[in-house]
């Protein structure tokens, strides 16, 4: 009990201790070994953790906790299937618990395995709507949800939250001087957070209006964008440090704004920004939807992601840039990719792609994609290469809709220059819903592939549409799925107008003001003054 006391409050040092202990006195208890394994996951000692908690299975084969643990686990040991099958046994011991089934339907969607996935979303929306499970929202993105319900969502997990920690005294922002900026993420890197901010964060320095400050849940990487981030902004290293030992720190680095670049996204801490570091916190960016947290104030956004009809869907409130809500970095360079043939591409025909992660690839977005291929003869669709047996179950689909498995390319994850090279071969990217392309939908626009998109009503699902809309390209959004197909269709059998489109983006790449970094640092720096002001600060 002490070992599980001492990692909710995030000190696994001190979880691993207790559980040797309980073990000393007792070796091979099951809840003992259970809680080793979730102690040594937490330190990243993964495959120690997986030898203590598959020890823990076999002795208490019938406790759906362990099997629930050890799929945490064995996500992180890279073993998708194995991961996939402790949910299910950890379901079937508790099949009427929506959290469980939870974490099983999430695993499903990252393996592209469909079997009863409707069954089991309609269990975790109704627990969520009934407020009888805390789900994780990250995950619940991926669900067919109305806002209401990621915000119901949300709000049951930001309460369990808050019960575990108890808040500092309260903080006020100063009363005049520059503002101390916080930023707080796991991914300062080579992450798609890192990639997203880095020319952001060069272009506020350069500025010097905004004291910037990075608060790092990850450990420094040695890449290029985290020494970029580094010299950009004032680093914090929180990575090994308990809840309250980062929050103080925050709290002692006088921060007047801080921004949660992670919000519900895996690796995130809500339990540090609970405890209210800093005077104003702000969800942006990475989390695409409502924190339903009483510790946040502000969601930053813009007009078109999140509409004035989305905003009973947010327990903040809201504050738009005039621009796209997203930052880029505009010194990514494209480079040449390999032929055709050596990423096993065909010599020719029309190349549709979609690199989305693998849970967004639902039955509703692969049957649009396959309509597509169906009515363009010799087209292939690129996609990123799945975990586990994925790849395999996406051609089995295929073949079953009528379309030759050939006609999917898969490739596996590459380092991002690369990766944006590939785009030189794509001409046309399929996106996803009810979970758009984000970071990716950056990454193919600035490489100059048109990406089509059909926004929603959630903020998840608007994002694509967001970064067309201020290229000034809505032609690409489009209303619903039949028309999503018949748009693709119809630019893949046009070599002209797919040239023309193409053409149209490179000229919005340098006019319009998704790209325009300066003009962001000038908005970012606004929108952080106003929320300042707010509560009594009166200038620099």
């Amino acid at each position: 009990m002490l070992s599980e006391a001492e990692m909710d409050t995030g000190n696994p040092r001190a979880g691993e201790a207790a559980a040797l202990r309980a073990l000393s006195l007792r070796p091979d208890h099951p809840e003992a070994l259970a809680r080793l394994g979730r102690a040594r996951w937490m330190l990243g000692r993964i495959a120690e953790a997986s030898a203590s908690l598959r020890l823990a299975c076999q002795q208490q084969p019938q406790h759906p906790g362990f099997w629930l643990w050890l799929g945490h686990v064995l996500e992180d040991a890279h073993d998708a299937e194995g991961a996939a099958e402790a949910y299910r046994r950890s379901h079937a011991l508790m099949p009427q618990e929506a959290q469980i089934a939870a974490h099983r339907l999430n695993w499903q969607r990252k393996l592209c395995d469909w079997e009863g996935v409707d069954a089991l979303s309609r269990q975790v929306r109704d627990a969520v709507r009934q407020q009888q499970a805390m789900v994780e929202p990250f995950a619940f993105l991926s669900e067919e949800a109305s806002a209401a319900e990621q915000l119901q969502c949300a709000r049951t997990r930001a309460q369990a939250v808050a019960a575990s920690v108890t808040p500092l005294p309260a903080a006020r922002v100063r009363d005049h001087g520059a503002l101390r900026v916080g930023l707080m993420s796991n991914g300062f890197g080579a992450h798609p957070t890192g990639l997203l901010i880095v020319a952001l964060l060069e272009a506020l320095a350069q500025q010097g209006a905004l004291s910037l400050h990075l608060f790092a849940l990850n450990a420094e990487d040695g890449s290029p964008i985290g020494q970029r981030l580094r010299r950009a902004a004032q680093w914090h290293d929180l990575s090994a440090q308990s809840h309250l030992t980062a929050a103080q720190a925050i709290r002692a680095a006088g921060i007047d704004v801080l921004y949660d670049l992670r919000g519900w996204g895996g690796g995130g801490r809500p339990e540090i920004l609970a405890q209210r570091p800093a005077p104003v916190q702000v969800n942006w960016l990475a989390y695409p939807g409502t924190s339903g947290a009483p510790w946040i104030d502000h969601v930053l956004a813009d007009a078109f992601v999140l509409p004035p009809a989305l905003e009973a869907g947010f327990s903040e409130q809201v504050l738009r840039l005039p621009r796209a809500f997203q930052p880029s970095d505009t010194r990514r360079l494209v480079g040449q990719p390999p032929s055709r043939a050596a990423l096993g591409l065909p010599e020719t025909g029309v190349v549709f792609c979609c690199f989305n992660n693998s849970y967004k690839l639902n039955p509703r977005s692969i049957d649009r994609s396959l309509a597509v291929l169906a009515g363009v003869p010799g087209s292939v669709l690129w996609l990123l290469s799945g975990p586990g047996q994925a790849d395999a179950r996406l051609r089995r689909h295929a073949v079953a809709k009528g379309i030759a498995e050939d006609r999917l390319v898969f490739i596996d994850k590459q380092p991002h220059a690369h990766y944006l090279a590939l785009y030189r071969h794509a001409d046309l990217f399929l996106d996803t819903s009810p979970y758009n392309a984000h970071t990716t939908a950056s990454d193919a626009l600035w490489a100059g592939c048109p990406v089509l998109s059909c926004p929603g009503e959630t903020y998840a699902s608007r994002v694509a549409g967001s970064l067309n809309h201020h290229l000034g390209l809505d032609a690409l959004n489009l209303p619903d799925d039949a028309a999503f197909v018949a748009s693709a269709i119809a630019l893949a059998s046009q070599p002209h107008a797919l040239a023309e489109l193409r053409e149209r983006l490179a000229r919005a790449r340098q006019d319009a003001s998704l790209f325009d970094m300066v003009g962001f640092a000038d908005d970012f720096a606004r929108a952080t003054a106003e929320m300042a002001r707010q509560r009594g600060w009166a200038g620099a």
